[in-house]
């Protein structure tokens, strides 16, 4: 296939589940978190960017600063976070935003159109909520 969920994604969904597991009105430090999930402190703020950008944390810099969400977790779809930091969640190349379409009829085009629309509402149906323990 030609899109998997890279680090990016996988790492703003780490992230975000860490941060709805955490009282909403505390500010959770970048070095807690990535601490806690054993990921790179630098490639987290990148993320965290991209995230406080969009509105889906609010963060707050200095001594007693840090992370926390923009809303309550089950308000959040992991398909919101994933096309955020991901772009896309297109199976295949020729179906990713922009894309110029195949100079050929392409007979299995139908099944990776199904495949990304399936894809899209199971990742909508999940919230942040339901990666919290005791949630599945």
């Amino acid at each position: 296939m030609a899109a998997m969920i890279s680090s990016r994604g996988r790492y703003a969904l780490r992230v975000m589940t860490d941060l709805a597991g955490q009282p909403p009105e505390r500010l959770v430090p970048l070095k807690e978190i990535a601490d806690r999930q054993g990921l790179s402190r630098k490639y987290l703020e990148t993320i965290m960017a991209t995230l406080s950008k969009n509105g889906l944390v609010a963060g707050q810099h200095g001594k007693g600063g840090g992370y926390q969400l923009s809303r309550r977790p089950e308000e959040y779809t992991l398909g919101e976070i994933l096309r955020l930091t991901e772009g896309n969640l297109a199976p295949v190349a020729c179906l990713e935003e922009g894309a110029v379409p195949c100079a050929h009829p392409c007979p299995t085009l139908p099944v990776w159109e199904k495949l990304e629309h399936i894809v899209g509402e199971y990742l909508d149906s999940v919230t942040l909520a339901d990666l919290l323990p005791n949630s599945f």
